[in-house]
């Protein structure tokens, strides 16, 4: 009898023990290493050619300052006040919340009425802006930026979330550090990347382990895209299934250990 529960404690001991030992060879097998093909021992240069700078696209809210030398100009292109004789502040249409580029691609700005932005680049936006107030003012100076401009991420990462981000020039990589990265079960080699660009939806997968990803048109990311990382779910929950079994390894190697000596014990006391 006692030497059929020193055989089913060892059993159970050993299956825990291999259950382990596959969840860690299963992770060693998996590359973690991004990018893992490029030279070790050289330098690797590649000129950056994938980086598209974003359109602008109905949703989008843009902040739009101009200035220029004429205190009253400035008051009717922004939201500044602008102190009068008696302190009553002349406050300009409110632009804290910034410009809606609505659903037809315009915006409606002050004394210039509506002004369709959609499918300019910031930059082109800027220039356009510029053209247009020159009429009203002279010499002046337009600044455009994104309010909202956004990326998702989640998936098998630290920290999923939607993150806002200053500036509308950002690649995968950054994405997944604001992310806190991937955990060790994210697929870093399908990578998904969801895009929604001018009402069409387009999907693409990417492969960090691989530097061509370097020059994929999905590195930089785009307004409002979504990155979602795959978990390998054979190692997860081979992984679970051994945490699980953290308590009965321990149980079964303190029951095999108290077995060992009750029998030593008497052994020796006969």
């Amino acid at each position: 009898m006692k030497k059929d529960i020193f055989n089913n404690n060892q059993r159970s001991y050993t299956f825990s023990l291999l259950l382990l030992l596959t969840v860690f060879a299963s992770c060693a097998k998996r590359n973690l290493v991004y990018f893992s093909d490029l030279p070790v021992s050289s330098d690797f240069t590649t000129p950056i050619r994938n980086y598209v700078p974003p359109k602008i696209q109905s949703g989008d809210i843009l902040s739009i300052s101009v200035s220029s030398l004429s205190p009253e100009s400035n008051v009717l292109f922004n939201n500044v006040l602008l102190p009068t004789a008696n302190n009553n502040n002349v406050i300009a249409d409110k632009l804290d919340e910034g410009y809606l580029v609505d659903k037809d691609g315009f915006i409606n700005f002050p004394v210039l009425g509506k002004i369709r932005l959609a499918g300019f680049s910031k930059e082109e936006a800027t220039q356009k802006m510029t053209d247009l107030i020159k009429e009203n003012v002279k010499n002046p100076i337009v600044n455009i930026r994104y309010l909202n401009f956004s990326v998702t991420v989640i998936g098998e990462v630290n920290t999923p979330s939607t993150f806002v981000i200053p500036s509308e020039k950002v690649n995968v990589l950054e994405a997944l550090g604001l992310a806190g990265d991937m955990t060790a079960f994210g697929r870093r080699e399908n990578v998904l990347i969801i895009r929604e660009k001018e009402g069409v939806r387009t999907t693409s997968r990417i492969n960090l382990n691989n530097k061509d990803v370097l020059n994929s048109p999905y590195f930089y990311l785009q307004q409002n895209d979504i990155v979602y990382v795959e978990p390998d779910n054979k190692t997860k929950v081979a992984q679970n299934a051994a945490g699980n079994r953290y308590i009965g390894i321990w149980a079964a190697l303190i029951s095999v250990l108290g077995y060992t000596i009750t029998t030593l014990v008497l052994y020796n006391s006969r």
